[in-house]
């Protein structure tokens, strides 16, 4: 394949790992954004560069600042932008919406919702034909919570996943004449450490029963449908939320 350049958000754990790992695999060169675990993000890095090319940017995607700093040390170091995965994201521990506070409210939709509409700012910016780009592909990662309100977990987490998938649909109609597709995949529960963030170890043990497929999601799995999106297989699907769900 062409050589490309893919950006992968929240990339040191879980589904964004998974999609680093995959995207290096198809020969994309690979920036890793991380927060905090510098280490799993340097050792992903080792991993992707055996066969490829991968750096390793730590960035709060929240902090448009540190999104402007990401995107400048991609122009640094490759000079290009072809990909853009919107993975980073948190969800909080399981409570009412009547016991959340507004910081909480705050700090999810910065992370969820600001973030995401920052890096694609900055991503429209460098793969627009009209601007001299190249165009490209944009995967928002959201979650089947989007359209299941996750009531009496983090109504929170879900109102912010529903603002990703307008922002999917309204961004993709916006630039789909700059030769830039956008989607989403609205992932179902998948065995991430993300779970424990909640507060409720057995939660996902609960829930297995009422997925129809009857088990939980691997990181790979979500991974695959992201770089499907992101590949020229897709070259007609812009607009798109894909459910990768087993069957919720």
């Amino acid at each position: 394949m062409p050589d490309k350049v893919a950006l992968v958000t929240g990339a040191s754990r879980g589904i964004g790992a998974a999609t680093a790992r995959l995207v290096g695999a198809r020969g994309y060169r690979v920036v890793v954004n991380y927060l905090r675990n510098a280490s799993d993000a340097d050792a992903l890095v080792t991993e992707i560069g055996r066969a490829g090319e991968a750096i390793a940017v730590h960035a709060d995607v929240s902090v448009e600042a540190d999104v402007e700093r990401l995107f400048s040390e991609i122009d640094r170091r490759f000079g290009r932008l072809d990909a853009l995965v919107n993975n980073a994201g948190i969800v909080d521990r399981s409570t009412r919406v009547a016991e959340m506070t507004g910081a909480r409210v705050t700090r999810m939709m910065s992370v969820n919702v600001v973030g995401p509409f920052m890096c694609a700012r900055e991503a429209v910016r460098r793969m627009s034909i009209a601007g001299g780009g190249r165009g490209g592909a944009i995967v928002n990662v959201s979650s089947a919570a989007s359209r299941l309100g996750s009531a009496n977990e983090y109504v929170d987490y879900a109102a912010s996943k529903g603002a990703l998938d307008t922002f999917t649909i309204g961004l993709a109609k916006e630039v789909g004449a700059d030769g830039i597709r956008v989607n989403a995949v609205r992932a179902g529960i998948t065995a991430t450490d993300i779970h424990a963030e909640t507060g409720d170890p057995g939660r996902v043990d609960r829930l297995v029963p009422r997925i129809p497929l009857k088990r939980i999601a691997q990181p790979e799995e979500i991974a695959a449908a992201i770089v499907w999106l992101l590949s020229d297989e897709a070259s007609y699907v812009t607009g798109a939320l894909l459910d990768v769900t087993g069957g919720i």
